[in-house]
C-alpha cells in the first residue's frame, strides 16, 4: 500500500454514475483525499447532469461525462479511459460496463466493494462491504473504500460538512436575488422527488406553507417542469402564500439559489442534500423502512434535521404511496421553522 507521499502528482477517479444526491455525498471522500493527500489529482465520472454540481467543489479537478463514453463504442470507450492517464479508479456506485472498462484500459489500481460479484474479476483491491445492512450513514459507507489509500478513519457523520468543499458555488441572477427578503426566513419547499425518494405528498407541503407566519416566512416552491404541471392539476398554488420557481432553474440557478436562502424542506432528494451541504438549514422527511431510512440518507450538514414516524414498518416497503411518510404532521415541522426562524 503506497504511504502519503506516494501519491503526488497520482490521478484517481471516483466513479459514481447515479443521482445528485448521491453525487452530493460523494463529494467528501474527495475532501478526505485531498486532506491526507494534498498532491493527488481527482477527477468525478458521473452523468452529465450532475457536472453542475461536481464542479462547484474545489476537491474535484476535473469532470469526466459518462453519458458521453456510455453512448460510444466498446473501443472508443476504452481508448478514451485510457486517455485519462488514472492511477486509481474507485467503483462508489458500482456499474459492471465501468468496471469491465476501466480494465480494459489498464487503469492499475482498481478499487471495489466484495458486496459485487464481477469486481472479483475487475476490480485488484477489494474492500470488504456490504452496504444493505450497514448501520453506517452513506456518506461513511462511502468512506470505508478509501481504505486501500491508507484511510482507515472513517469521521463521525459531524465531520462530513467541512469535507464538502463547495466553495465555487455561483450567486443567482438578479431577479432571483430580488426575491430574498433580509427581513424574513427565505424559505424552499421542493415537493417533489423526481422519483428518488418516498414523497410527502402535495397536500402537506400545502399544509406547512399555510401553517407557517407569511410576516415571518417568504415561501418559494421548486422541482420540475413535470412536477409544476401535475402540482397545477392538483390546485396545489390556488391561493397559497408562496413563489412558485417550479420549472424556472437550472441545476446550476437552483444551487445558487438555495444558498441564498435559509431553508429547505424535501424528502430525500438532491436539493435537499445540496442544501445541507451549503450550510443551510436542510429539513428532511424519511420512512422509517431500512435502506431508505433517514440513519443511511438523512442530509448532512451542520444545520440539518430530518423528522420519520418513531416506529419499525415494513408495510409501506412494495408501494409508492407511503403512509409513514403521509403522516409526518405538518404541524411538527411548521413548529420547528417557527422556533430557527425567531
Amino acid at each position: 500500500m503506497p504511504k502519503a507521499a506516494d501519491l503526488t502528482g497520482k490521478r484517481i477517479i471516483l466513479s459514481r454514475t447515479d443521482s445528485i444526491g448521491d453525487v452530493v455525498l460523494t463529494l467528501p471522500m474527495a475532501g478526505i483525499l485531498k486532506k491526507r493527500h494534498p498532491g493527488c489529482e481527482i477527477l468525478f465520472l458521473g452523468k452529465n447532469y450532475t457536472r453542475e454540481v461536481v464542479s462547484l467543489s474545489e476537491n474535484i479537478d476535473g469532470m469526466v461525462d459518462w453519458d458521453l463514453i456510455s453512448d460510444m463504442d466498446t473501443e472508443s470507450a476504452v481508448k478514451t479511459i485510457a486517455g485519462l492517464n488514472a492511477d486509481y479508479i474507485v467503483h462508489v456506485f458500482p456499474d459492471s460496463a465501468i468496471a469491465k472498462l476501466a480494465k480494459k484500459a489498464g487503469i492499475a489500481h482498481r478499487i471495489g466493494a466484495t458486496g459485487r460479484g464481477y469486481h472479483f474479476l475487475y476490480c485488484n483491491m477489494l474492500v470488504p462491504l456490504s452496504r444493505k445492512r450497514s448501520d453506517l450513514h452513506e456518506a461513511q459507507l462511502n468512506t470505508i473504500l478509501l481504505k486501500p489509500f491508507g484511510i482507515r478513519h472513517i469521521p463521525e457523520i459531524t465531520e462530513y460538512p467541512a469535507l464538502y468543499g463547495l466553495t465555487k458555488v455561483p450567486p443567482p441572477d438578479d431577479n432571483l436575488s430580488r426575491l430574498i427578503d433580509p427581513r424574513r426566513f427565505n424559505l424552499i419547499l421542493h415537493p417533489g422527488s423526481g422519483g428518488s425518494a418516498r414523497e410527502w405528498g402535495s397536500a402537506n407541503f400545502r399544509k406547512l406553507a399555510e401553517l407557517l407566519s407569511q410576516n415571518k416566512f417568504n415561501i418559494f416552491i421548486t422541482g420540475l417542469p413535470s412536477e409544476k404541471l401535475l402540482l397545477e392539476r392538483e390546485g396545489f398554488f390556488h391561493h397559497l402564500p408562496a413563489t412558485d420557481l417550479t420549472g424556472k432553474m437550472g441545476l446550476s440557478e437552483l444551487t445558487g439559489f438555495i444558498n441564498r436562502c435559509d431553508g429547505l424542506v424535501a424528502a430525500s432528494t438532491g436539493p435537499l442534500h445540496l442544501a445541507a451541504a451549503l450550510g443551510r438549514h436542510a429539513i428532511g422527511i424519511y420512512p422509517p423502512i431500512r435502506p431508505m431510512h433517514a440513519g443511511r440518507w438523512a442530509p448532512v450538514g451542520k444545520n440539518a434535521i430530518s423528522f420519520s414516524l418513531n416506529k419499525k414498518c415494513n408495510a409501506c416497503r412494495n408501494t409508492t404511496d407511503c403512509e409513514c411518510m403521509r403522516n409526518v404532521k405538518p404541524e411538527e415541522i411548521a413548529s420547528y421553522l417557527e422556533k430557527i426562524a425567531s
